[in-house]
C-alpha cells in the first residue's frame, strides 16, 4: 500500500476514535460536532449526519482548500470553519468542534471564560472567547470563528458549541476536554455568586509559564519514536 494511503487510513482511524471518545465523555451526543486533521493538500473531516458508531475509515471526508470533497460522503456542514482555520493558522494540524454542556450553557448566554482560574490560559491567552452567533455551515459563522481564535487555541460559539485546535489531534481532543471542564468550573462558581478574577499581569505571567509547560511530556514522546 503507497505510504500517502496509508498515512491516510491511520489519521482516519484516529479520528473515528476521537469521534467515539467525545460522544463517550459527553462532549458530543448523537450527530453533533466534527473532528478534522490536516492532510495532503487539505484536510480530513467527519462526514455531515453519521453518528460515531456508523463511521468507518472510508466514510471520512477528504478535502481540498478550495472545498471540494472527495469521497463517497457529504464533509460535515461545519467544513468551513475547518477549512479557514488551517488557512488562517499554518501551526494548526487539527480541529476539534463539540457540543459540550458547559460549555453550550455559557455560549447561550453569549458568555466568555474569563479568568476566574489559571488554567483558562490553557486556551492562549488571558480568556476563552465566545464568537458572535451565525447560522451553522456558513462562511459568516466561519469568520467569527476564526476572528475569536485569533490568539487563542480554543473559544466558544454563540447558541452553539466549542472548537479547540492543536498541532495534533491528541492536543486538540485535550484541549476540548479541559476546556469543557474550565466551562463547568465556572458555570458552578457562577451558582454562588461572581467570581474573583485574576489580574491581567498575573495571567501574563501565567501564559509565559505555560510556553514550556509539557516539555518533559514531549521530549518523553520524543525518546519513544
Amino acid at each position: 500500500m503507497p505510504e500517502p494511503m496509508i498515512r491516510s487510513t491511520r489519521y482516519r482511524l484516529a479520528i473515528l476514535d476521537a469521534t467515539t471518545k467525545l460522544a463517550q465523555l459527553g462532549l458530543n451526543r448523537g450527530t453533533a460536532g466534527n473532528i478534522s486533521v490536516r492532510w495532503d493538500e487539505g484536510f480530513l473531516i467527519t462526514p455531515s449526519g453519521m453518528p460515531p458508531n456508523a463511521m468507518h475509515p472510508e466514510d471520512v471526508v477528504a478535502m481540498d482548500m478550495e472545498g471540494s470533497p472527495l469521497g463517497r460522503r457529504r464533509p460535515s456542514s461545519e467544513w468551513r470553519f475547518h477549512r479557514d482555520i488551517y488557512a488562517a493558522r499554518p501551526e494548526t494540524g487539527a480541529v476539534v468542534h463539540c457540543h459540550p454542556p458547559f460549555c453550550v450553557s455559557l455560549a447561550v448566554l453569549h458568555k466568555p471564560i474569563p479568568p476566574y482560574h489559571y488554567m483558562v490560559a490553557k486556551g492562549g491567552g488571558r480568556d476563552i472567547r465566545c464568537a458572535p452567533y451565525a447560522t451553522f455551515g456558513t462562511q459568516e459563522l466561519s469568520d467569527y470563528a476564526v476572528a475569536a481564535l485569533n490568539g487563542r487555541k480554543a473559544c466558544l460559539l454563540a447558541n452553539h458549541g466549542m472548537i479547540a485546535v492543536g498541532p495534533t489531534l491528541e492536543s486538540a481532543m485535550a484541549l476540548a476536554i479541559e476546556v469543557e471542564e474550565l466551562a463547568e468550573g465556572y458555570w458552578r462558581a457562577l451558582q454562588l455568586g461572581e467570581p474573583i478574577l485574576l489580574a491581567d499581569d498575573e495571567m501574563d505571567l501565567v501564559l509565559e509559564k505555560f510556553a514550556s509547560y509539557g516539555e518533559n511530556a514531549q521530549a518523553a514522546a520524543g525518546m519513544g519514536s
